[in-house]
């Protein structure tokens, strides 16, 4: 399964895309969309826009994770958050893909364990379940993945445990629910 995980914002966008296979994952790419704060915010959004709309063609991801709003001290700054979340998830509808939305403090808990760590922690985990060797450029890019591996860990979960509730039901539990849509050969 192929995720992109976004880390948006309007002056730095965090854009992380992972394969995932069994219980591993590997990074496919990853990048920063980095605004100049003298851009005027609809040039900004229409930035993330189009590099969220390039790299889901180019990567063809199945699914896409973001991260949801969360409340600060400025207002401002929360409605334009709002918008780059806003962008980007148009992005991922017009091509078709599932959109997933995570808390901060949901994606650093399945990260790390722990909903309050700090952004350092979340990228020390994340290069270390993927193998990144070198630094990465900035932390809304380990968030990005931070984000892609959530998805995965919370897919994963979710179809483990709908493997356990099919397993506990038999053949003949689903055909006496199911009565249309047993074939009869008589």
């Amino acid at each position: 399964m192929r995720i992109i995980g976004i880390d948006p914002g309007t002056v730095i966008t965090g854009i992380g895309i992972i394969d995932t296979s069994g219980s591993g994952a590997t990074i496919v790419d990853f990048d920063a969309v980095t605004s100049f704060k003298g851009l005027k915010l609809p040039d900004r959004l229409k930035k993330i826009y189009d590099t969220c709309t390039e790299k889901i063609i180019k990567y063809k991801p199945q699914e896409f994770a973001i991260e949801t709003a969360f409340y600060g001290k400025n207002v401002q700054s929360l409605l334009k958050l709002g918008q780059a979340r806003g962008v980007a998830i148009i992005a991922a509808l017009n091509q078709n893909i599932p959109v997933s939305e995570y808390s901060p403090r949901e994606i650093k808990k399945s990260i790390t364990g722990n909903g309050a760590s700090t952004k350092s922690t979340v990228s020390s985990v994340v290069k270390s379940i993927l193998s990144i060797k070198t630094e990465l450029d900035t932390h809304d890019i380990s968030d990005a993945l931070a984000v892609a591996l959530c998805h995965s860990f919370k897919r994963s979960d979710h179809l483990n445990m709908l493997v356990s509730e099919i397993s506990k039901v038999s053949w003949s539990d689903f055909i006496l629910s199911n009565p249309d849509k047993i074939f009869n050969r008589n």
